[in-house]
C-alpha cells in the first residue's frame, strides 16, 4: 500500500535517531493509504450500575444514561504500517459525557485498550492519548455458530467472552449513531512524582473511512476474572475493578467484519474540563492542583 499526503514529522523516543516511523507516518514521512486495511470485532455491550461506572471515570467526565458499557475483541489485519501484519485488541468502553467550558461532547469513554503488540501501545499512549496496555490476545476459538475469546497475561488468563447462536444481522437491526471516543492522557513528570507532564481528555472524531462487509448478531456474555497480584502485578486492580462491575442486562451481541480505516492523525485535545485544571495526576489524594480530585469528577447525566 503506497503513503500518500505528507504531515508535519512526528517524533517519539529515541528521538536522536530520528523519525520513526508509525501508523501516523511512514519512513519516508508521508502517510499510508489504510482503505485496504480489514478488522473483524466481536463486541458485548450491558447495562452496569452508573455509581461503578463513575468511580472509574477521570475529571471532567459524566455517566450518560443508560449507564451502558461496551466490551470488544478486535482482529486488525493488513496494516500499512506494519507492511501488511496486524495485531489484536481488548477494549473496555463507557457510555460517557466530558464537560468543558466550551460545552458538553457526548461519546463513548475508552477506559482501557489491551493490545497484544508493542508497538502500537507505545504510539498510541505516546501520541493519541489512548490508554493502552499489554496482553496475550490469541485469535478466537469456533463452536459451531459460537465463537470465543480470552485474553491473558504471561499465561495467566483474566478476561473471557462468549457469543452464542451468531446469524446475519436483518437489515433492520442498524447499528446505532456513531460518536466520538473520547479518552484522557496521562503522561508522569520525571522527578516530580506524583505530578504530571500531561493531564489531559483526548477525543477521537467519528469518520466513515470503514466499509461493513459483513454482520451478524448473537447471545453474549462476558467476564474478567478476579485476580491478586502474584497473578497479574500490574494489572490485577483493573481487572478487579472491571469484574466487579454487575452485569444488569446484555442489550447487544455480534460481530462485524469491516475493511478501511484511518490513521487517527484527526486525533485532538478537548479544552479543560469545567472547573479543573487539566494537569491532574489521577490518583484520589487531593490537595495538589495537579492531583484529581475524585468529588468532583462524580456524576451522571
Amino acid at each position: 500500500m503506497a503513503p500518500v499526503a505528507p504531515r508535519p514529522v512526528i517524533y517519539r523516543m529515541p528521538v536522536h535517531f530520528g523519525a520513526m516511523g508509525g501508523p501516523r507516518q511512514a519512513p519516508d514521512g508521508r502517510r499510508f493509504d489504510w482503505s485496504g486495511a480489514e478488522r473483524d470485532v466481536s463486541s458485548v455491550t450491558f447495562v452496569s450500575d452508573p455509581a461503578r461506572i463513575a468511580a472509574l471515570l477521570p475529571p471532567g467526565f459524566r455517566v450518560r444514561n443508560p449507564a451502558t458499557v461496551t466490551v470488544d475483541v478486535q482482529r486488525l489485519r493488513k496494516l500499512p504500517w506494519l507492511a501488511g501484519r496486524g495485531y489484536n485488541t481488548l477494549g473496555v468502553k463507557f457510555a460517557a459525557e466530558y464537560r468543558s467550558a466550551s460545552g458538553a461532547v457526548a461519546g463513548s469513554f475508552l477506559a482501557v485498550l489491551w493490545e497484544n503488540l508493542a508497538d502500537p501501545i507505545i504510539s498510541g499512549r505516546e501520541e493519541l492519548g489512548f490508554n493502552k496496555l499489554y496482553a496475550e490476545i490469541p485469535g478466537p476459538r469456533y463452536v459451531g455458530r459460537s465463537l470465543v475469546h480470552e485474553a491473558g497475561w504471561l499465561g495467566h488468563r483474566f478476561f473471557e467472552m462468549r457469543i452464542d447462536d451468531l446469524v446475519p444481522a436483518p437489515a433492520s437491526a442498524a447499528p446505532a449513531p456513531a460518536l466520538p471516543m473520547l479518552h484522557y492522557k496521562y503522561i508522569p513528570r520525571t522527578q516530580d512524582w506524583g505530578e504530571a507532564d500531561a493531564a489531559y481528555a483526548t477525543m477521537t472524531p467519528v469518520n466513515h473511512a470503514a466499509s461493513v462487509h459483513d454482520r451478524r448478531t448473537g447471545i453474549g456474555s462476558v467476564r474478567f476474572l478476579k485476580s491478586d497480584w502474584e497473578q497479574l502485578p500490574t494489572l490485577f486492580h483493573i481487572v478487579n475493578l472491571l469484574a466487579d462491575l454487575p452485569v444488569l442486562d446484555v442489550i447487544a451481541a455480534g460481530t462485524v467484519r469491516m475493511i478501511g480505516a484511518t490513521d487517527l492523525g484527526e486525533q485532538t485535545i478537548l479544552p479543560a474540563a469545567a472547573g479543573e485544571e487539566n494537569a491532574a495526576a489521577p490518583n484520589a489524594a487531593g490537595g495538589d492542583a495537579r492531583r484529581i480530585d475524585r468529588s468532583t469528577s462524580r456524576g451522571i447525566v
